[in-house]
């Protein structure tokens, strides 16, 4: 039997997806809402952006001491602290609207303290993961969460836009109700999900480099959160590029989303595909093959200005992109000690956040001083220079396929290995 069909009979991780793809979901909803309420309330567009802004601050700033806290306390506590707070919070915005009216400074609060509710919520999800998940079952686990991901960025937005267009406050009312949902099933999953206890009187100070300590010393860590860091903000300039360019064309509202909507359901069927694709080729050549998948897919972008291009090539790119992450994601974590999994996963995480401003920065910044086809060769280049990065290293091409690698692993497959 398949390690997908396998995940299906595991009552604890199926608990823990639901719970979660659930409150995703909403929470995509009100992430999407956010600015147009902020908009509606203040007329800037600048308090529009300071409101999906400060979302993201309290995430990050969050996700290290989410990271220690995951490898001190119980999984199961900390996720549904945040889940219980989360219902609180967008529910304080409910009964507001209901009675004095939501505030800019109110919305403010909520949109950082949901996201540190985000940021809390992440580490210890992945540490409940391996906790519940055996090695053979990881692969598939992982590509299940992409393809959470992906259907919470398909539907949130649309949803969201026509819940708020009926009624203002109705977008928290549902995130309130996701919430609910997911703290009542988190109390549902019945593996011990405490922590390890060597690690919980550890300094405070030292848990909160442990994570960085640990990926400094394994070339495989190191190469791999420092390809993530800069593959992400090269890609997400892409895509700010590429939709900055269909604005400035005049292409119709309908015409761009239809970038985000076909990204969206590709990146559902690559993650979908991902458990197939792990099983038959190395972990590593995956990884690789995904890198330069990129490059190629760039250089319609230079030469053809149009929602279809555009939605084609970064389609195309997503669709491989789960395999890429779930593979070499269900690797990284076996050889993660049970110990350091909260901490090892916010370190990797804060590192691709931390660079995510940059962004729109570098796209916006190539627009403007060398126009649309030069400055999508641009970031081809930079691309294919980042490709280079697993390509040239010995740690990555080395991993095989999950078979193998499983068998090696066992029955140790949580102590800690240099790669």
């Amino acid at each position: 039997m398949s390690a997908s069909r396998d995940l299906l009979r595991n009552r604890d991780f199926t608990v823990l997806w639901v719970g979660q793809t659930v409150s995703e979901l909403g929470s995509r909803m009100s992430l999407f809402v956010f600015p147009l309420l902020a908009y509606a309330l203040t007329g800037s567009a600048l308090w529009a952006a300071m409101a999906e802004c400060v979302h993201l601050v309290g995430l990050c700033a969050m996700l290290l001491p989410a990271g220690v806290l995951a490898d001190r306390a119980d999984r199961r506590r900390l996720m549904r602290a945040a889940s219980a707070a989360g219902f609180l919070l967008y529910l304080s915005l409910v009964v507001a609207a209901l009675t004095v009216g939501i505030t800019m400074p109110h919305l403010l609060v909520v949109a950082l303290l949901t996201g540190a509710g985000v940021g809390l919520f992440g580490p210890a999800e992945t540490s409940a993961v391996r906790s519940v998940v055996p090695d053979e079952q990881l692969a598939a686990a992982l590509s299940q969460n992409q393809a959470r991901q992906h259907v919470a960025s398909l539907v949130g937005g649309p949803l969201g836009g026509a819940l708020f267009g009926l009624v203002r406050w109705l977008p928290f009312a549902t995130d309130a109700v996701t919430y609910a949902v997911s703290w009542f099933l988190l109390g549902r999953i019945e593996t011990d999900l405490s922590p390890a206890d060597e690690d919980v009187r550890a300094p405070v100070r030292q848990g909160l480099v442990d994570g960085f300590r640990f990926i400094g010393r394994r070339p495989l860590f190191r190469v791999l959160m420092t390809f993530a860091a800069l593959l992400n903000v090269l890609l997400n300039a892409l895509l700010f590029l590429a939709v900055l360019r269909l604005i400035q064309a005049g292409f119709a509202p309908a015409q761009i989303g239809l970038v985000e909507t076909s990204a969206g359901l590709f990146g559902l069927l690559g993650a979908m595909a991902a458990p197939w694709i792990i099983d038959r080729l190395r972990t590593g050549s995956i990884t690789i093959a995904v890198a330069w998948s990129w490059v190629p897919l760039a250089v319609p972008l230079m030469f053809w200005n149009n929602p279809v291009v555009v939605a084609a090539s970064l389609s195309a790119g997503l669709f491989f992109n789960p395999a890429g992450n779930a593979g070499m994601g269900a690797y990284r974590m076996a050889l993660t000690p049970a110990g350091l999994q909260g901490r090892v996963q916010s370190a990797n995480q804060f590192a691709v956040m931390a660079m995510m401003p940059l962004a729109p920065v570098l796209a916006g910044g190539l627009l403007a001083w060398l126009g649309g086809g030069p400055a999508v060769a641009t970031l081809g280049v930079l691309i294919a220079l980042t490709a280079l990065i697993p390509t040239l290293s010995r740690s990555v091409r080395a991993v095989p396929r999950p078979a193998v690698w499983q068998a090696e692993l066992r029955p140790e497959a949580a102590a800690p290995v240099a790669a």
